[in-house]
C-alpha cells in the first residue's frame, strides 16, 4: 500500500502539470487589454485555436506516436506568434484607435524603429531590445515546455481519448455558437487568432487585387472658383497634427488648450481679423494623417490605404489645381518630409520646402527636429514677404504636436531670430530637451504640444498684422486612443481666421460660428470642407454649394474599435509620418 502512495502522488503533479500547461497555451491566445495600456488581463475565455492543436496532438500520438522534436519546435515558435498577434490585436485599438494591418505598417517600421532611436536614450533602447529578446526566449521556452509535457501525457491511451474528445467537444460547442445566436455563449470563446491571421493575410490579397472599395472610387466634385471674394488674398492652410476635438472634450486637455486658443482669437481681433470654427469628421484616427490631407485637397473621401494608392494614380483635379487655374502659386511646407515624396506630383504644387530645402540649422527637437515657428517663419520669408508676386495658396502639416509629442520647442517672441543659426536661448533650449517622452501618460505632452502650437500661430498673426491672407488651422485627426480616450469621436476642429468680414459671415452660413468654440454638431465630413470652401470664396459666396455637407455628428464614428475601412490605415505609418 504504501508503494502505491508515491505513485499516485506523481500521478496527480503529472495532471496538475498538464492543466498548467493547458492553462498556460490557452492564456498565451485569449488575453484582453487593459485599457489604454501596455498591460494585459485573462477574461477566462476558451482558445478554439489550442483546441483544435489539443485534437490535432491527440490523433497525432495514437496514429504515429510521440510528436517529433522538430514539429514540437515548429509548434511553439507558431505558439509564441499566435501570443504575438493576439497582444497585437488587442493593444492597438487601445494605444491607437485602430487595428494593424501588417501589409501598411510593415513598409514603416524602419521609419518607426528610427524615430525610437532617435526620441529615447540610448540605454533604454538596449534595455528594451535586450527585453524583448528576453521575453521572446522567455515565451519559447514556456510554450515548449507546455506542448513538451502534454505530448508527454498524451502517450497514455486515456489521456489521449479524454483529451481529443475534449478538445472535440469545444470545437462542436463553438461551431455551433457561431452557427445560431440563440444558443448560450457558455463556454465563452475567444476570437481565434488564426482569424486575425487570416484577416491579414486577406488584407494583403486585396491590396494586390484592389480592394471593391478601391475600384469603386467616386468621380471628383466639382473643384472650381473665380475666387472672387478672395480678392487677391493669400490662403494658407495649416495641417495641424493630431489636433482632434478631444481637445475640448477632456477637460485636463481643454484646460491647457483653452487659453492658447483663446490667445489665438485675441491675436486675430487686435489685429483686425475675425476668426470663425466648426467640426468635421476626419476619415482617420490616430495616424495616417496623409489620409486627412488628400481628402482636403481632392474632395474625395480618402479612408483606407487602397484609396489612397489609386487616386494618386488619377489625374483628378484638386484645391492645388483650382488655386493654381486662378493665378495662384501654390506651395507645400512639409518639414516632416525627409525623403523623395513622389505622390507630390499627384498635387502640382509649384514648390515643396521638405526638410533638406527648409535647411534648418538650430538645436534639433526629437525625432521631429524642426520647429514649426521654424517652418512658419521659412514660409513667410519665401513666400509670403517677396514682392512682387502671385497670390499664394500655401499648405503647411506641422510637426511639433505629432507623436510623442515631446520635446516641444522653445518659443521665440522674436520672429527675426527664428530663421538664425541661434533661434532660441540656451537655457530655454537646455530646459526643452529634459522633456523626455512619456509613453504610458501621453495626455499632458500632447496638450502642451498644441498649446504651443496656437501660441506660435498667435504669434504669427501679430508679426503680420498688416498681412491680408485667409488662415486655415483644421486638425487631421484625434491623437490616438491612450491619449483621446476610448470611444472618442472622429470629429476635428477648422479655425478659419480672416480681415474680411463678408467671407467670415458666408462661412457662418455653411455651419460655421464666430469664435474658437465650434457647435458641437460636425457640419460635414473632411472631403467635403475643401469643395465647399471653394464656393464660399467665389462670386456667390451666399448661395447654396454644388454639393450640401453632410453632417455626419457623433454617430457614424464614435468609436475607435468600431470596424471600419480607416482601421485599415498604418499605425506605424502613423507614427513616422
Amino acid at each position: 500500500m504504501r508503494s502505491l502512495q508515491p505513485e499516485r502522488q506523481r500521478q496527480v503533479w503529472r495532471v496538475l502539470r498538464v492543466l498548467v500547461a493547458l492553462a498556460v497555451l490557452n492564456g498565451a491566445v485569449t488575453f484582453h487589454n487593459v485599457w489604454p495600456t501596455l498591460g494585459i488581463r485573462w477574461p477566462g475565455e476558451l482558445s478554439i485555436d489550442v483546441a483544435v492543436l489539443m485534437l490535432g496532438l491527440a490523433v497525432s500520438n495514437a496514429l504515429f506516436g510521440a510528436t517529433r522534436r522538430g514539429v514540437l519546435v515548429f509548434l511553439s515558435v507558431l505558439v509564441v506568434l499566435f501570443a504575438l498577434g493576439r497582444y497585437g490585436e488587442v493593444t492597438a485599438p487601445a494605444l491607437y484607435g485602430r487595428e494593424v494591418n501588417l501589409y501598411w505598417d510593415v513598409q514603416h517600421v524602419g521609419a518607426l524603429v528610427g524615430m525610437m532611436t532617435r526620441v529615447a536614450s540610448p540605454w533604454l533602447v538596449c534595455a528594451f531590445a535586450i527585453g524583448l529578446i528576453a521575453a521572446l526566449a522567455l515565451m519559447y521556452a514556456i510554450s515548449r515546455w507546455s506542448l513538451g509535457t502534454i505530448d508527454s501525457a498524451l502517450r497514455n491511451r486515456t489521456a489521449r481519448i479524454g483529451t481529443g474528445a475534449g478538445a472535440a467537444v469545444l470545437i462542436g460547442i463553438f461551431a455551433v455558437q457561431r452557427l445560431d445566436d440563440r444558443v448560450p455563449r457558455v463556454p465563452q470563446f475567444s476570437i481565434p487568432v488564426s482569424h486575425t491571421y487570416a484577416t491579414q493575410i486577406s488584407r494583403v490579397l486585396d491590396t494586390f487585387a484592389y480592394s471593391r472599395a478601391a475600384r469603386s472610387l467616386p468621380a471628383s466634385p466639382p473643384l472650381q472658383s473665380d475666387f472672387a471674394t478672395l480678392g487677391g488674398s493669400d490662403v494658407l492652410v495649416v495641417f495641424m497634427e493630431s489636433y482632434g476635438r478631444v481637445t475640448y472634450d477632456k477637460p485636463e486637455i481643454s484646460s491647457v488648450v483653452n487659453p492658447a486658443r483663446e490667445r489665438f482669437a485675441d491675436a486675430a481681433r487686435d489685429t483686425g481679423r475675425g476668426v470663425v470654427s466648426a467640426f468635421v469628421t476626419s476619415p482617420t484616427f490616430g495616424g495616417s494623417s496623409w489620409f486627412a490631407h488628400s481628402s482636403f485637397l481632392s474632395g474625395i473621401e480618402v479612408s483606407d490605404p487602397n484609396r489612397y494608392q489609386l487616386l494618386l494614380t488619377q489625374k483628378r483635379p484638386t484645391l492645388v489645381s483650382a488655386f493654381k487655374s486662378a493665378g495662384y502659386r501654390a506651395v507645400a511646407v512639409m518639414p516632416g518630409l525627409r525623403q523623395s515624396w513622389p505622390e507630390g506630383a499627384f498635387y502640382g504644387f509649384d514648390a515643396i520646402h521638405g526638410a533638406d530645402a527648409l535647411d534648418y540649422r538650430g538645436p534639433e527637437f526629437g525625432w521631429w527636429r524642426i520647429p514649426d515657428q521654424f517652418s512658419l517663419a521659412a514660409l513667410d520669408a519665401r513666400e509670403v514677404q517677396p514682392r512682387p508676386r502671385k497670390p499664394l495658396f500655401g499648405v503647411f502639416p506641422t510637426i511639433s504636436t505629432h507623436m510623442p509629442f515631446r520635446p516641444t520647442p522653445p518659443l521665440q517672441t522674436d520672429w527675426s531670430r527664428v530663421l538664425s543659426e541661434h533661434p532660441f536661448d540656451a537655457a530655454a533650449v537646455r530646459h526643452s530637451l529634459t522633456q523626455t517622452p512619456e509613453w504610458t501618460n501621453m495626455g499632458s505632452s500632447y496638450a502642451s504640444s498644441v498649446r504651443y502650437d496656437f501660441d506660435v500661430l498667435a504669434g504669427y498673426l501679430r508679426a503680420r498684422a498688416d498681412e491680408p491672407f485667409v488662415l486655415i488651422v483644421i486638425g487631421d485627426h484625434q491623437p490616438a486612443a491612450n491619449v483621446s480616450g476610448e470611444g472618442a469621436s472622429w470629429d476635428v476642429p477648422v479655425h478659419i481666421v480672416s480681415k474680411q468680414a463678408d467671407l467670415l459671415a458666408s462661412l457662418q452660413l455653411q455651419g460655421f460660428v464666430p469664435g474658437v468654440q465650434p457647435a458641437s454638431q460636425a457640419i460635414g465630413s473632411m472631403h467635403q470642407l475643401g469643395p465647399m470652401l471653394l464656393h464660399v470664396f467665389g462670386s456667390d459666396p451666399n448661395g447654396l454649394p454644388p454639393h450640401k455637407l453632410t453632417a455626419t455628428g457623433d454617430e457614424s464614428r464614435t468609436n475607435a474599435y468600431a470596424t471600419t475601412v480607416a482601421q485599415d490605415g498604418s499605425i506605424a505609418g502613423a507614427i513616422a509620418n
